[in-house]
Order: structure tokens, then C-alpha cells, then sequence
């Protein structure tokens, strides 16, 4: 390891303490370091609808414990409700945010469990739940881990990348998605540059993926998003690394608004374009980016930055929160089981879990 340089553990967006969850809320970042512990899953669903949590892996997983926290003091007399309690609490919680799939696969695997185990006492229904939990967090701390041991390995020995949004720690359980590669490969010993797109309206790659690198170490810039394609021109981009919230069985990838932008120039500039995707955000119920829906959301997001008005108060306003990426643009997936190249629809289901 390099010397100085802290490692990405340091930051953990969503922890389990006792009986509770404690995340980073991140409506506070960069300024303040604020910590907001939730007993209870109203309080999961307005976190995720606020983006105090935020990032698809990190969705599913505060999702995933919103259930245990939904049925914890149910009472246990009667089965057949609890199951429909269960099934209840999942279906309030899926509509806290409708793009990232993490949050209804998670939600899924909570009402399997509780149907799985009908024949038991619902104590043990509730401590399976938590359990599960408990499970899909420490997975994805593995799975973000194999992604950026597997994607490091397309970071030349000295590259300049340019990322879009927050994919890291903040974003997933642990390590991130595309900033996993981009961590593994400092922390090799590779001399990296990162160009960070401030990332409008929310500004998390500003507010966001800007201090995790500064923690972290790693070399950084950060631009407004309209300097992209300049900066991809003058200064000799490599490659583009990016997350996901949904991609279909296609290919096809929804991400944060901006992202479809940045495939385009990556395009015409001759830059590879590549996708890190835990397996848990391939959608394989749906066969393209065109079935995928769309979240908008409040225009003050973009008339204001944070409390100060930019744009007379009744501008009409459109706001979707992502774009669409044509799999004909990606270079390549990077998942925890490798890298997955064209043509996606074959190779994309290679990795398809088994269904149980």
C-alpha cells in the first residue's frame, strides 16, 4: 500500500448498530459529516426518496433492512398476515424511488424469505429478515471488492479517467462500483488522474465523489459537466468509468442523467466507455433501455443550488434523474464475475443467476 494514503474503508455510508441503521446523510456532504440513525421504515423510505441515502446498492441494502425494521414488533400470532404485512412493507418501500432495480430485487428476496418460511414462528421469520439484511450488506462489501480487482486491470499504468456521479463507498456497501476500480488501481501503485463531472443538479460529484477522493488520496479534478468533451479533446482522457442503476438484458443502461452525454463524446473521441455493474443491477426481466422507467423529480432542483435561486420561481422546469446509454456505446461491463464484452445479450447471460 501506498504510504499515507488512507484506504476506501473509511467510509461507509449505512451501518447496522444494535437495532438500528446509522447512515451518512448526504444531504450534508461535503460540508458536515452528519450521521442519522433510523428505527423505523418510514423514516428508510424518506431516506432513500431524499437521497439522504443514495446509490443503487446502498438502496437495496437500506431497503433490505426498512423490512426488518417494518415487522420487527408485529405481532406474532398469525402467519398469514405477517406474510401480508411483509409483502405490504415491501410494495411502500418500492415506491420510494421507481429506476434502480437494487431495491426491488432486494425488496423480492425479503418477501421469498418470509414465504420460504411459512411453516415457522414469525420470531423466526423476523430474525431471518434481518438476517438477509445483514447478508445482501456484507455481499455487496465482497462484490464491489471483486468488481474493482477485475476492472483495474483496463487502468493503464498512468491514466487520466473521467467518472460522472458518486459510485463509492457512498454508493454501495463498501469500496463502490467504478470508483472500486479506480480505488484498486491507486492502491496498486498506478498513476491515475480522475476527472470528476460536478454532475447536475444534485452536484454529487462535486459534493459526493470529490470527498471520497480527497480521502482516499487519489489524484483529482473537478469540472462542471459542459467541460467534458473539452477536456476529453486537450487533455488526453482514457477511458470513462461510470456506474449503473439498471441495465437491460440488452445492455441498455439507465445512470445518472448526463451519462448518455458522456458516451457520445467518449465515442467520437475514441475512448472506451465502460460500465461497473454488480450482477444485481442487470435487469433481465426486460429486454431494453426503452422498458426501463424514468424518475423526475422536483423542479426546485433545478431552479436552485441548494436554498439559492437561479432561474425565476415559476420557469418550467423538466428534471429526469437519468438517461438511457445505447449498449452499441458501452465498451464493456464490469462486473464481479469479470468483464463483460458485446455482444451483450449473449454474454450478459452467461452471468444470469440461477433462479432458485
Amino acid at each position: 500500500m501506498i504510504p499515507n494514503i488512507k484506504p476506501p474503508e473509511v467510509v461507509q455510508s449505512i451501518k447496522w448498530v444494535d437495532d438500528h441503521i446509522r447512515i451518512i446523510d448526504q444531504t450534508y456532504l461535503p460540508n458536515r459529516e452528519f450521521f442519522l440513525d433510523i428505527f423505523e421504515v418510514g423514516r428508510v423510505w424518506e431516506a432513500i426518496r431524499s437521497m439522504r441515502v443514495r446509490g443503487a446498492p446502498a438502496i437495496g441494502i437500506a431497503a433490505a433492512y426498512g423490512v426488518y425494521l417494518g415487522v420487527k414488533d408485529l405481532p406474532e400470532d398469525g402467519i398469514q398476515q405477517f406474510n401480508t404485512d411483509v409483502e405490504r412493507i415491501c410494495e411502500y418501500l418500492a415506491t420510494s424511488r421507481p429506476t434502480a432495480v437494487n431495491l426491488t430485487w432486494a425488496l423480492a428476496k425479503a418477501v421469498k424469505t418470509a414465504q420460504d418460511l411459512r411453516d415457522e414462528p414469525v420470531s423466526r421469520i423476523k430474525t431471518a429478515l434481518l438476517d438477509l439484511a445483514k447478508s445482501i450488506h456484507e455481499e455487496d462489501k465482497r462484490i464491489c471488492a471483486d468488481i474493482g480487482k477485475n476492472g483495474q486491470e483496463l487502468i493503464p499504468e498512468s491514466a487520466s479517467i473521467l467518472t460522472h456521479c458518486n459510485t463509492g463507498s457512498l454508493a454501495t456497501g463498501q469500496y463502490g462500483t467504478a470508483l472500486s476500480m479506480i480505488y484498486h488501481a491507486h492502491l496498486g501503485k498506478k498513476k491515475i488522474q480522475v476527472w470528476v463531472d460536478e454532475t447536475r443538479p444534485l452536484m454529487q460529484g462535486s459534493r459526493l465523489t470529490a470527498w471520497e477522493l480527497e480521502k482516499t488520496g487519489v489524484p483529482h479534478r473537478l469540472i462542471t459537466d459542459s467541460m467534458a468533451a473539452w477536456v476529453m479533446k486537450e487533455k488526453g482522457v482514457d477511458l470513462v468509468v461510470v456506474g449503473t442503476d439498471r441495465v437491460a438484458r440488452n445492455g441498455d443502461t439507465a445512470n445518472k442523467i448526463g451519462t448518455y452525454a458522456l458516451a457520445i463524446l467518449a465515442k467520437h473521441h475514441g475512448i472506451p466507455f465502460y460500465v461497473a455493474a454488480p450482477i444485481s443491477s442487470i435487469d433481465f426481466s426486460i429486454a431494453s433501455g426503452s422498458e426501463i422507467p424514468i424518475e423526475e423529480r422536483d423542479a426546485a432542483e433545478v431552479r436552485n443550488v441548494e436554498s439559492k435561486q437561479m432561474a425565476p420561481k415559476d420557469t418550467p422546469v423538466y428534471n429526469p434523474a437519468f438517461d438511457v446509454t445505447p449498449n452499441e456505446l458501452i465498451t464493456a461491463f464490469i462486473t464481479e464475475k469479470g468483464i463483460i464484452r458485446p455482444d451483450f445479450s449473449k454474454n450478459l447471460e452467461k452471468i444470469r443467476p440461477r433462479q432458485d
